[in-house]
């Protein structure tokens, strides 16, 4: 029981980055780029459609890569990623000389990284649980992670930005979540991912 427990408290730490930085970016930020920054309807809608594409075209690759060269690698990537480079994505969405084919490709690039994370995580989680369990630890590390870390986002975004006027609160928020999946996924070996499942 024990053993089980901690599987799904590490399951939700190699989760909660996808849970975080996906709703972040996906969901919320839109809305923050028309209510803390002051972007148009037309832009922020047009944002939630381009970090959506990019978010869509990476999963399959990055589930098909993780088949290949293991879950650790694509998912550190991705979480990484978020990690370094939400702070200077969002100082890119709000500059004003840049350009918007420039704005375009960062937040197509910011889905793109939370696909690295989407793509290979249901097979990572199901990999770490034995068939006897499979269901309700794969079933509880998924819903808790997102039920705290993405349905919490928007509530946790607004609410800071607002009390700290503090317009970089999405970009604390995604990388500081990815900081600790990163974490938690290092606790994967290369080669879990070829392990026959139990």
């Amino acid at each position: 029981m024990a053993e089980q427990a901690r599987a799904v408290a590490l399951g939700i730490g190699r989760i909660l980055g996808w849970s975080a930085a996906g709703y972040t970016f996906l969901v919320v930020l839109p809305s923050h780029l028309q209510s803390a920054l002051g972007a148009s309807f037309r832009d922020a809608l047009l944002a939630t459609t381009l970090v959506n594409l990019g978010f869509a075209a990476s999963i399959l690759p990055a589930g098909l890569l993780s088949d290949r060269v293991g879950r650790r690698p694509v998912m550190l990537a991705g979480a990484l990623g978020i990690a370094v480079l939400a702070h200077p994505l969002l100082d890119l969405l709000q500059s004003p000389g840049v350009s918007p084919q420039t704005r375009a490709a960062a937040v197509l690039a910011a889905g793109a990284l939370v696909g690295l994370l989407a793509g290979p995580g249901p097979a990572m989680l199901a990999e770490m649980f034995p068939r006897r369990v499979r269901c309700t630890g794969l079933g509880l590390s998924y819903s808790l992670a997102n039920a705290v870390f993405s349905g919490c986002a928007g509530l946790i975004v607004t609410t800071l930005t607002a009390r700290t006027g503090d317009t970089a609160v999405p970009a604390h928020y995604a990388a500081g979540a990815c900081a600790v999946s990163a974490a938690a996924l290092l606790t994967l070996r290369r080669d879990d991912h070829r392990e026959p499942l139990r």
